[in-house]
């Protein structure tokens, strides 16, 4: 009941509900707002902080990416050797009997360099020389025989055509005697038969003296190839003894020469060389990477004095040992005056055309990496971030970029082995 002074009640359920539900739905929406937008100030900030190894920046070496040039071309040190040499090893065995020349020296064909004394090689030569002259002297006897018995066959053959003759004059007569009636028919048959008996003797004898003879010869020429063949040992017995004398077979340096007097020498023992000082080859080895693209003809360039010197290949060996392989090469033009055998030198070896890319300048980092990845750095250089890359062509003093970089951007080419796996780096 009402008396005017009690407010009648009101239903404010749905007034209540239009006034306090809203603030129940705003306020989870506002802090999921806040707490996004903390976290993406967080994200940026820490986005803008350096992370990574820390690296001293007075510890690595930094290189711009360039569109350039690439000269493909290696450079090694090579070595001078002689163009021709000479192998000086012992024919003979024995022991230092002199020495005449010294290692170094200039000699010419035929000089004398040492001597060596082996007493068996003068008792075989002995020896040889006795068999020849005794063979000799058989050889004579054999000769005289034969004369001989030339002679004595002449003699005997002179002898039956005599006796020949005269049985034929005498059966002559007596025929003509036989028809007058002088001589008997039994003398006359034995008249022919002394002829034919004289006639047979003849023939014997020729026969017998021809084949004697031809024996005869056939055993002085025996002899004489016997003779022949002992004189051909005579000579090798010769040269043995001779060879205890070493000449130069050649002019030139002698080389690697070290004998002293009394020095016992084995047979084939190495004993130097002579090497011609006017002509000079180089000697390389080259890290097998660039096995593929060295090949025989390719020019170079040596450096002797600050003054170059064109070169080529000239020989390619393809045995790898510990991951390096040789190669030769010859001055194609002139020569270094001052050039001697062991001097080392720099060699620069084109292995192919020079042309327009992307290049990035060698460096440590490429034998760590063999040019997979590099660590770049920011625009503000604060810190370095690893990317793969891939390259092309490379030389001692340039890699040639085929993508991952461009030109202007600064990359690190000291070597990465002191970062690990890290993948990003602050300079600090």
């Amino acid at each position: 009941m009402n008396d005017g002074h009690t407010p009648a009640p009101v239903d404010i359920s749905g007034a209540s509900m239009d006034v306090i539900v809203p603030r129940r739905r705003r306020a989870p929406r506002l802090i999921i707002a806040s707490v996004t937008g903390t976290l993406l100030v967080a994200l940026a900030v820490w986005a803008l902080m350096p992370s990574g190894l820390s690296v001293p920046r007075d510890s690595v070496r930094i290189a711009t990416v360039t569109q350039d040039v690439f000269r493909d071309d290696v450079m090694v040190r090579a070595v001078a050797e002689p163009l021709h040499s000479v192998v000086l090893d012992s024919v003979e065995s024995g022991r230092v009997e002199e020495v005449i020349s010294h290692d170094g020296a200039i000699v010419r064909k035929g000089d004398l360099l040492f001597r060596l004394s082996n007493p068996q090689r003068n008792v075989d030569l002995l020896k040889s020389q006795s068999d020849e002259a005794q063979q000799v002297s058989n050889m004579l006897t054999l000769r005289l025989a034969l004369q001989s018995s030339q002679s004595d066959h002449l003699r005997r053959i002179a002898d039956a055509e005599y006796q020949l003759s005269q049985a034929e004059i005498l059966y002559k007569r007596k025929k003509v005697l036989a028809t007058k009636g002088f001589v008997s028919q039994t003398e006359l048959e034995q008249s022919e038969l002394d002829v034919r008996h004289d006639a047979h003797l003849l023939s014997v004898e020729q026969e017998s003296g021809a084949s004697e003879i031809k024996i005869r010869k056939d055993a002085v020429e025996q002899m004489e190839r016997a003779i022949q063949r002992l004189q051909s040992g005579l000579e090798l017995v010769q040269a043995n003894v001779d060879a205890l004398g070493v000449r130069a077979p050649i002019a030139g340096r002698l080389t690697d020469f070290r004998l002293q007097v009394g020095e016992a020498v084995k047979q084939d023992q190495h004993i130097g060389r002579i090497d011609d000082p006017q002509q000079f080859q180089l000697a390389a080895s080259i890290d097998e990477f660039y096995s593929d693209r060295t090949a025989v003809g390719r020019p170079g360039l040596v450096t002797v004095q600050n003054q170059k010197f064109p070169v080529k290949v000239s020989r390619v060996y393809s045995e790898i040992k510990e991951g390096r392989f040789a190669v030769e090469l010859v001055f194609t033009g002139a020569q270094p005056e001052s050039l001697t055998p062991g001097q080392g030198v720099n060699l620069e070896i084109a292995l192919g055309e020079s042309s327009a890319a992307v290049v990035l300048p060698n460096g440590p980092f490429f034998t760590d990496t063999r040019g997979s990845w590099v660590f770049v750095l920011r625009k503000n250089d604060s810190a370095a971030e690893r990317r793969a890359i891939r390259i092309g062509r490379s030389s001692a003093a340039q890699i040639e970029v085929l993508s991952g970089l461009k030109p202007g951007e600064r990359v690190i080419i000291s070597s990465y082995s002191p970062y690990g796996n890290e993948t990003r780096l602050r300079l600090q």
